[in-house]
């Protein structure tokens, strides 16, 4: 950290389901860490939804919480695809319980910023993405990334369109009027790209 002399990083892992706290309690630590050793170093969180399952609203909430009071520069949780797609997408995730982590953030910290991301290419439409970010909005979300869908092996879903330059920059203007702080939309666009620069 202080050899490569790192002002803004972004902490993310994989879903944790079986630690007793989803993993919050080792975002915090390395939060705590990084500080230790860098204490002017932003940090930015990338999590899962902290879903522990079937009545677990409560659960969900203390995790997010507890991630919430370290204090990072930006929580940023993905919904990655438009609402009809979710269950092809994103096995085993909700669109709903996804908007609810951002939900959650807001009213536990408003001044935390918040942050999420979609990756095109599953087959939505343009109105469907609008929707989507639409809804990020609604939660309080304040900035948004949009990259394009590259398949990384033959076992992932195929593309089903490429996205041009010119569409991503229409919809990161559409993005800007709905009133997102930062914006990012471009192909080669994801969740963490120049992440930094939305921090000032």
């Amino acid at each position: 950290m202080q050899l490569l002399g790192l002002r803004y990083v972004v902490l993310t892992s994989v879903a944790r389901d079986d630690l007793p706290d989803g993993g919050a309690g080792w975002f915090v630590a390395t939060m705590e860490a990084i500080r230790q050793v860098n204490p002017e170093t932003q940090i930015e969180v990338l999590t899962a939804d902290f879903w522990g399952g079937k009545d677990a609203v409560e659960q969900q909430r203390e995790r997010i919480a507890t991630v919430v009071k370290a204090k990072p520069a930006c929580y940023n949780h993905n919904i990655e695809t438009v609402r009809r797609l979710q269950g092809p997408v994103r096995r085993g995730a909700k669109y709903e319980r996804s908007l609810d982590v951002l939900r959650i953030v807001k009213q536990l910290e408003c001044a935390i910023p918040t942050k999420s991301g979609l990756m095109l290419g599953h087959g939505e439409t343009e109105a469907e993405i609008v929707e989507a970010m639409a809804d990020l909005r609604d939660v309080g979300c304040d900035r948004i990334t949009l990259g394009q869908y590259m398949r990384p092996s033959l076992e992932h879903l195929p593309v089903q369109k490429y996205w041009t330059p010119e569409e991503f920059e229409r919809l990161g203007a559409i993005a800007k009027d709905m009133g997102f702080a930062h914006v990012r939309s471009g192909p080669l666009v994801r969740s963490s790209y120049h992440a930094g620069e939305g921090s000032g």
